[in-house]
């Protein structure tokens, strides 16, 4: 993926982001975490539907199929909720904006950040996602782990020139 494919990515970002912001602020990156957060609750979903279809089938009991729709209705809170979470740079925060009902807003001011690191299982690197893990300067910060990142390297790259500074260091 291209930074083109990127940035259109991220402008696809829902405009509930930029109330967030403050006025002399604007938003560098903006990304929903990977769809693979999602694995699980699709994993019950399908789990759900072959449990509750080889009960029906053994119990001739109908009344089973509406725990099914129970799972559904967790995958769908899950999908939902997913829709409305985003990681955010501006010029001076890093956040993570997320919630259906309670919205959440954790942010670390960019001064407070001393250390990015970049984590990748190896399901992460098969799916294509990945952790950052944020040290700050003194107390423990409400921001410390970023899972289901999407395009990791590439992001790593952008978020760490706009925490640390994008200055060309490459030999002439």
């Amino acid at each position: 993926m291209n930074m083109q494919d990127l940035m259109v990515y991220r402008d696809s970002s829902s405009r509930t982001v930029d109330k967030y912001l403050m006025a002399h602020e604007g938003r560098v990156i903006a990304v929903r975490r990977h769809p693979a957060v999602l694995l699980l609750p699709v994993l019950v979903a399908v789990g759900g539907l072959i449990v509750c279809g080889f009960a029906a089938t053994i119990t001739n009991v109908m009344w089973l199929w509406w725990a099914w729709l129970l799972t559904l209705g967790y995958l769908a809170w899950k999908v939902i909720g997913w829709s409305v979470e985003f990681f955010l740079v501006t010029e001076h925060r890093v956040m993570v904006i997320n919630g259906v009902l309670n919205r959440n807003v954790a942010m670390m001011p960019l001064a407070k950040v001393t250390d990015i690191a970049l984590e990748r299982s190896v399901l992460g690197r098969m799916l294509g996602y990945g952790e950052f893990v944020m040290e700050s300067a003194g107390q423990k910060q409400a921001l410390r782990n970023v899972g289901f990142m999407p395009y990791p390297e590439q992001l790593y790259l952008e978020v760490s020139g706009v925490i640390f500074g994008a200055e060309d260091e490459s030999p002439d």
